[in-house]
């Protein structure tokens, strides 16, 4: 049966069409608005300038006949507006989406000629979620072994992090080359007003004719080789940067031969384990000899394990309650207000999208359940402290490791302002949490791999 009550000024009737669909009719009578719109009327009179009449003193009817209208319109939308959204909320109706004008019930609305005015508006509900978690949920966890290749692997990548080109006699695979291009013509001798590029940089790793590059590997200062600069390297952007010129103008480009003249080699090394090293990672004193290091090291690579096993621990948990629960959205509805909120997206590109959509959805009222059950809440304070912590290491991985506190907090005060920053911390924050809690709840069915099979783990 419809659910009836007077709300505020208005007749709202609530019909539940199935489990995740309802309807809301709205009436509002004259008597609902015509207060209002007289009081603006009389205000608008007071202040209106209209020729022939001095101010103040235009007449009540002209000022009517006017304004009567936008004036009424604009009330009625007030009133709808507030009451959709106050009714919503003091019915605790949990809804997805925002209410959209029935398609098929509505009828047109004749501003001229009616005073009173039925609005309908779909509804697309939440379905009920109950996670009820307990031991009898089985979620896999793994862990990573710790060998002494990946404690290797990730020494070797902080001193490679470290290392610096050096200057060398002869160029090898990962070679930096300094040298002086030159267009030439089918002879081989320079294009007049060709193009010439001194001190021009490549990387041997990047050239794409392997031709080139096993003729450059082994050379030494003073070589001197023929290059198709097209064939040599298919990055557009790259070549044209390279050249000096207008990436348009590479279609022009003729002739494509340069002659390339070394001079300069220059081989990446990586640092060495010594103390201006350790210094530099992890701070001055702080390590002070290559076992110090190793130990030092052991204990971070135990960290960050841990951290991908508990964001793969996430993925999974995340894919076990969606199977687990496998709520059933209002599909129709969400796609309809998708699309009319998404004027810029095509029918069959929702239909190719909407699946990702409706697991996103889903998750959310998942998570969203366990947060309310847990009393899970995210303070300002904590969105702050994550906020500054990605900010650090952002400018960690600029090489800015040593900005003043006062300068990041100002960075993090900023970015902070912006509403959608401060919502997307605001979610994570929610999402490890509840992932926490999810943790704690479910038995784990713990699995040690090593880093190779880790990471071959289906996402």
């Amino acid at each position: 049966m419809p659910h009836k009550l007077k709300y505020y000024l208005m007749n709202i009737t609530k019909e539940n069409k199935d489990d995740l669909n309802a309807q809301l009719t709205i009436k509002i009578e004259k008597d609902d608005y015509e207060g209002k719109v007289n009081d603006v009327l009389k205000d608008y009179r007071k202040k209106a300038s209209v020729k022939g009449f001095r101010p103040g003193k235009v007449p009540a009817g002209l000022i009517k006949k006017m304004y009567y209208k936008p004036v009424m319109v604009e009330e009625i939308n007030k009133i709808l507006s507030e009451s959709l959204s106050t009714y919503i909320r003091d019915e605790n109706l949990d809804i997805l989406g925002e209410p959209l004008p029935a398609e098929e019930k509505q009828e047109a609305i004749d501003w001229d000629n009616q005073s009173d005015f039925e609005f309908i508006f779909d509804l697309g509900l939440a379905p009920e979620i109950n996670p009820d978690l307990s031991d009898q949920d089985e979620v896999p966890f793994y862990k990573i072994k710790l060998s002494d290749e990946l404690i290797t692997k990730y020494k070797d990548s902080y001193l490679s992090q470290a290392g610096k080109y050096q200057e060398a006699e002869q160029a090898e695979e990962e070679s930096m080359l300094t040298g002086d291009l030159v267009q030439v013509d089918e002879n081989g001798e320079p294009v007049a007003e060709g193009l010439n590029v001194p001190e021009t940089k490549i990387l041997i790793s990047k050239i794409a004719d392997e031709e080139a590059k096993k003729e450059l590997i082994g050379a030494a200062v003073g070589k001197k080789i023929t290059l198709d600069v097209k064939k040599a390297f298919t990055n557009e952007a790259d070549l044209a940067a390279m050249l000096h010129i207008e990436k348009e103008a590479l279609e022009t480009l003729s002739p494509t031969t340069f002659h390339y003249t070394l001079t300069k080699i220059e081989n990446f090394k990586n640092a060495e384990p010594n103390q201006e090293f350790f210094n530099m990672v992890y701070g001055e004193g702080e390590v002070n000899s290559e076992e110090e290091f190793n130990e030092r090291l052991k204990k971070d690579i135990e960290v960050n394990m841990g951290q991908e096993s508990n964001q793969r621990f996430g993925v999974d948990a995340k894919k076990y309650l969606l199977n687990k629960l496998n709520a059933e959205l209002p599909a129709d509805f969400l796609k309809r207000w998708l699309m009319e909120t998404n004027e810029e997206v095509s029918r069959e590109q929702l239909e190719k999208e909407y699946p990702e959509v409706q697991e996103d959805l889903k998750w959310q009222l998942i998570k969203n359940k366990i947060a309310k059950e847990n009393e899970i809440e995210v303070n300002e304070e904590e969105i702050a402290e994550r906020a500054g912590l990605v900010a650090r290491h952002q400018f960690m991985q600029y090489g800015l490791g040593n900005i003043p506190d006062e300068h990041l907090q100002s960075y993090v005060t900023k970015l902070l302002e912006k509403p959608e920053d401060k919502r997307r911390y605001y979610e994570m924050l929610k999402e490890e949490k509840v992932l926490s809690k999810v943790k704690e709840l479910v038995k784990l069915q713990e699995k040690e791999v090593s880093k190779e099979e880790f990471d071959k783990l289906d996402s």
